[in-house]
């Protein structure tokens, strides 16, 4: 077998010399132990990582997770793609992006008890955020729009009760995510996950004052939008992530990625603005922090 097997880590990066918080990962998708995980990370200059929930399983292990690791923020929600398997039992691909299975679906109530542990969890200190939530029109059909917008919609009025951050995901569903935003009326901090808009929608959410956290694919070739909305967006209100184990940052793009790489992308962002990467991780440290109010 070939040492660069897809299957094989990326090495080490050199460290970032400004420590900095991976905003937006999936520990319980990555190999190895969380522990690992987090010493790998400090070595490369990444203190703090927010784990994500996409279900209630998964979010009540983020926030078990973050109950025992001081460095450990959790946000917890159900996915956009797991409301419509929730209630119809569709199967599309959805929270934890393993191959999804059809089940039976449990109707509205059964959409409404798992948004009531939702609520539960978001109530817990270690909890930092509510997310990641939002619109998703690309693994589900126009079948499940009626209740990932419910469920949204419900997830942004649990995070404003909580005083807790938002978290957005966002695929294919611009216009409708910042139509409901708009009209449920957004949390104070919202947070765009793995921002997949443009330069427009990046003064868009400029102007409303929402962070846009930048992943690995802001270095894929072909993703120049997302460096076009990088350029123009506020640098205070930029963050990075990885979504890991998805999104590794070029040149390993398509090996596991983990919160050990995102010096890899702070670098690329620093280049696109134009900035020294210590400037850029000063600027996401306190962006970060001030987002998840930590």
């Amino acid at each position: 077998m070939s040492a660069k097997s897809n299957d094989t880590p990326p090495p080490l990066p050199a460290p970032l010399a400004v420590p900095v918080a991976d905003s937006h990962t999936h520990l319980d998708m990555q190999s190895g132990t969380v522990e690992e995980a987090l010493e790998k990370a400090a070595k490369a200059g990444v203190t703090t990582v927010v784990q994500v929930g996409c279900d209630i399983d998964g979010s009540r292990w983020a926030a078990e997770t973050a109950a025992r690791h001081g460095n450990v923020h959790a946000a917890v929600a159900l996915h956009p793609n797991e409301a419509p398997r929730i209630v119809h039992g569709d199967p599309v691909e959805g929270t934890s992006r393993r191959r999804a299975e059809a089940r039976p679906g449990g109707g509205d109530a059964a959409l409404d008890e798992a948004l009531a542990e939702i609520d539960r969890l978001a109530g817990l200190d270690q909890v930092r955020a509510v997310g990641e939530t939002g619109l998703d029109h690309f693994r589900t059909g126009p079948e499940g729009v009626a209740a990932q917008e419910r469920s949204f919609r419900a997830h942004i009025e649990i995070a404003k009760r909580h005083g807790k951050a938002l978290v957005i995901h966002d695929r294919d569903a611009h216009a409708d995510v910042l139509r409901i935003l708009a009209e449920e009326g957004a949390p104070e901090r919202t947070v765009f996950h793995c921002y997949s808009g443009d330069a427009e929608m990046a003064r868009i959410c400029a102007d409303a004052g929402y962070f846009m956290s930048f992943a690995g694919n802001v270095t894929f070739k072909n993703a120049q939008p997302l460096r076009d909305a990088l350029a123009v967006a506020p640098l205070e209100l930029v963050l990075v992530e990885t979504d890991a184990p998805f999104l590794t940052p070029a040149p390993y793009r398509g090996r596991p990625n983990a919160p050990y790489l995102i010096p890899v992308t702070v670098r690329a962002m620093a280049a696109v603005r134009g900035i020294d990467e210590d400037a850029m991780s000063e600027a996401i440290a306190s962006n970060t922090a001030r987002a998840f109010d930590y």
